[in-house]
């Protein structure tokens, strides 16, 4: 068996765990050191390190401190790796831990992080989903059991001084357009809340300072959501720093494409089991800007989908330049207010394409002015038929089971 070379304790905050960090930065130091070739296991607390709780309250996720996430586990140095090199990841299995079979998927408040509908659902609202080998199901969203394609939300290696400080620039810079948005356009560093690993004294503090927020993807990786870098899957990572520093964490059991709800997909603890190698001057060699990903042979295998359109005309009927985020976002809208017809609260149908494995398209962006976005919808997840026929939908859901719901304070 391979090495676990970290190890989390779900009962114990991830602060204690001097072997996980929330920020990057190339000053926190490496926890492991392993050799090319190597595979290893590495152990993962869910991305907010143990906050939401498996309860019917959303008083968490409504009250949840957002400057904590997300909980990392890393970085991982890999002897040889040097600036310019291109670190080879297989990641050979992946799973839940063993003592918490369950996951969570919610809606965060429009006050605190929003998401990607909240002016649709501005409140705090949270789905628990139990994890049964291969399927999940939800004592808050009735009606659908699906197979789940389990991956790392986040994976990545540490940037180096000049990438991180055009990352904060970049970022304040676009801040600094609407400085009282909300939810805010980007996250600034944020010291009091920043956990450095190994990091101590001077280094520490310096890390607090400038360390970047996890929250999105960028040029090495990080919060990409990518729902097929499952098993089997291979991620070509440049490397910034002597070693790389790999670290991960934000595992879902199943997740739509886009990730949603923000709180998306069916966060989790879990562990990887990982392979790593070199690719010496891959980055010029291969003219590598951003990680290159080779998906997983193994997918949910659904066959018959509903797919529903969105174009780039938002809500009030404005039209929009080739805009495929509001495209994107009318397509969801349509499927949740179709969704609706069956008895499915808009809540629960939004949690559903954000859990389930639907799949979302870019089907095109030249005819203008509207760019024309898709979401697949796999009818055999439901427990009957939402296809359309001349009887009309039948109401399966009796609404008598909610999502649960926690008010602004």
């Amino acid at each position: 068996m391979p090495d676990t070379l970290i190890k989390v304790d779900l009962t114990k905050s991830a602060y204690e765990n001097d072997k996980v960090h929330n920020r990057w930065h190339p000053d926190i130091p490496m926890v492991e050191w392993v050799n090319p070739g190597d595979d290893f296991i590495i152990e993962t607390y869910d991305w907010t390190g143990g906050f939401i709780k498996n309860n019917d309250s959303a008083d968490d996720v409504r009250d949840i401190d957002l400057s904590i996430v997300h909980f990392l586990s890393g970085p991982i140095g890999v002897k040889g790796a040097e600036p310019g090199d291109l670190l080879v990841v297989d990641l050979l299995d992946v799973g839940p831990m063993k003592e918490s079979l369950w996951g969570f998927n919610g809606f965060f408040s429009k006050q605190n992080g929003g998401g990607f509908l909240t002016d649709h659902f501005p409140l705090a609202q949270k789905s628990i989903w139990d994890i049964k080998g291969l399927y999940t199901s939800s004592r808050h969203v009735p009606g659908v059991n699906f197979a789940g394609l389990i991956h790392p939300g986040l994976i990545g290696c540490l940037p180096d001084p000049k990438l991180l400080a055009t990352w904060n620039e970049r970022e304040t810079a676009l801040i600094a357009t609407n400085p009282t948005r909300v939810p805010g356009l980007a996250n600034p560093p944020f010291a009091p809340t920043a956990h450095a690993g190994q990091a101590k004294g001077d280094v520490k503090a310096k890390i607090g300072a400038e360390g970047a927020r996890t929250v999105p993807p960028r040029e090495h990786g990080g919060n990409c959501d990518i729902k097929d870098l499952s098993r089997g899957s291979k991620i070509y990572f440049p490397v910034y720093v002597p070693g790389g520093g790999l670290s991960m964490g934000d595992l879902h059991f199943s997740q739509g494409d886009g990730e949603i709800t923000f709180c998306g997909a069916i966060e989790m603890a879990g562990w990887l089991h990982l392979k790593v190698d070199i690719i010496k001057d891959g980055v010029s060699k291969y003219g590598i800007k951003n990680p290159i990903f080779k998906p997983s042979p193994i997918t949910p295998n659904y066959k018959d989908y509903l797919i529903f359109e969105g174009i780039s005309v938002d809500e009030a009927g404005k039209q929009h330049y080739l805009d495929v985020h509001i495209a994107y976002r009318q397509a969801c809208l349509n499927a949740i207010e179709y969704l609706k017809k069956f008895g499915y609260s808009g809540a629960q149908a939004y949690s559903i394409l954000g859990t389930a494995p639907v799949q979302g398209h870019i089907s095109g962006v030249v005819d203008v002015p509207n760019a024309c976005a898709t979401l697949w919808l796999p009818t055999e997840i439901f427990d009957f038929d939402v296809m359309p026929s001349s009887a009309g939908p039948v109401k399966h859901i009796t609404g008598d089971i909610q999502m649960p719901i926690s008010p602004d304070k």
